[in-house]
């Protein structure tokens, strides 16, 4: 009788690992798929595949992701300044969905089953999985192995070496994930909210280079340019990365809610998206109007929250992009950053549309559209509605 075919989402790591022989004693045809959404090198690449036939992979099939994960999220992240927390970037949420997209399209070519991940039950990722899948793919089986059986970190590092199979690097340390949008830390010091970080993510470089200006070039509310250059969206993401790793911008810490509802704590290096998402608001606010702005923040804050917590496929994110679309516009110019060890500063900001025109008024100093006495009367009547609550507080005491 032949095994049903399951496609296992797999990252090389510890808990993917494990689920490869595990899922054979179960029946399975264990086919894996490893989705590239940026971070990995052709020897990781390499490794990466050498460690699923080490385990027992019938196949093995990579899925090279990174435009995805650009066009489809990190545009929309950039465009809506999205920081959860006003602090992290989501450089995870959008690739684990990306992920499952990818598995999914491979699982329906080969005619798999089932498809498996290796989340355990206690974090987002799990969530972000099932829900993709079930969307996508309703009619497919989802099979847990490290969430079903609880299982410890040690347990399947023990599990695999009973049966002589190799164990990833560093299986016993805390869990790393590296894409395009950055690098996140999990487990370990981060289960300890006064626990410090290690140094990688608390001191730059020793070797950092002297501080330097770069200019990005941006079209709609999408970096195009960079330093004139033109790059491809997950390209130019890359280059901005490399720069901002040599001089260690973009590392944080980040406490916040996770889908299940408890507290989560992690560590990240994002130099390229808290770099480019700093970068594009300063242009915004030469070009955006006030109220654009306004409406923009709260609707992205939200747009940012459902797809951290796995909600991507609700309509409402659709017409939540259309409306960043369309306030992006006139989102074009330049924007300068210097970086220097440890930290950034956007310098500069130039667009051809922008609202700052001194030939209407320079603040602080003087205006031409209108007189001394209409500013006075301007303020007068802005002092109303305060007025008239301060005259209804006044007599009730």
């Amino acid at each position: 009788m032949q095994k049903p075919t399951i496609a296992l989402a797999f990252s090389g790591g510890l808990d993917t690992s494990y689920c490869v022989p595990r899922l054979a004693e179960q029946g399975y045809d264990v086919h894996t798929v490893y989705v590239n959404t940026g971070g990995a090198s052709a020897a990781e690449l390499a490794q990466i595949r050498a460690q699923a036939v080490a385990v027992g992979a019938v196949e093995h099939y990579e899925v090279d992701a990174r435009q995805s994960v650009f066009d489809r999220f990190v545009r929309y992240l950039i465009q809506g300044n999205v920081l959860r927390g006003e602090v992290y970037p989501l450089s995870v949420s959008a690739e684990r969905t990306q992920q499952a997209l990818s598995v999914v399209e491979v699982a329906q070519r080969i005619g798999a089953a089932a498809v498996a991940h290796g989340s355990t039950g206690a974090g987002n990722d799990q969530v972000r999985f099932d829900i993709a899948i079930r969307v996508l793919a309703p009619g497919l089986k989802i099979v847990t192995p490290i969430r079903d059986e609880s299982l410890s970190r040690d347990q399947a590092i023990a599990y695999l070496e009973a049966r002589k199979l190799p164990v990833p690097p560093k299986a016993s340390a805390f869990s790393i994930n590296k894409g395009l949008w950055g690098t996140t830390w999990g487990g370990g010091w981060t289960h300890d909210t006064w626990a410090p970080p290690p140094a990688e993510l608390l001191d730059p470089p020793a070797n950092a280079p002297t501080p330097r200006d770069v200019v990005v070039g941006w079209d709609r509310g999408v970096p195009v340019t960079l330093d004139g250059k033109a790059f491809d969206g997950a390209d130019l993401i890359g280059a901005v990365s490399d720069l901002c790793e040599a001089y260690g911008v973009g590392h944080n810490i980040h406490v916040g809610e996770t889908a299940l509802g408890i507290k989560g704590r992690i560590g990240f290096e994002a130099g390229a998206a808290i770099v480019l998402i700093a970068a594009h608001r300063e242009l915004e606010k030469l070009v955006l109007t006030k109220w654009q702005t306004f409406w923009k923040d709260h609707l992205s804050r939200f747009y940012g929250d459902r797809l951290h917590e796995g909600h991507y496929f609700d309509p409402a994110l659709r017409d939540i992009e259309a409306l960043i679309t369309s306030s992006q516009e006139r989102v074009v110019g330049e924007t300068r950053v210097r970086l220097a060890p440890g930290r950034f500063l956007v310098t500069g900001t130039r667009s051809p549309f922008s609202l700052m025109d001194r030939s209407v008024a320079t603040y602080g100093e003087e205006n031409r559209l209108w007189t001394g006495d209409e500013a006075r009367a301007f303020a007068r009547i802005g002092a109303i509605p305060s007025l008239l609550a301060a005259r209804v507080a006044e007599k009730g005491r």
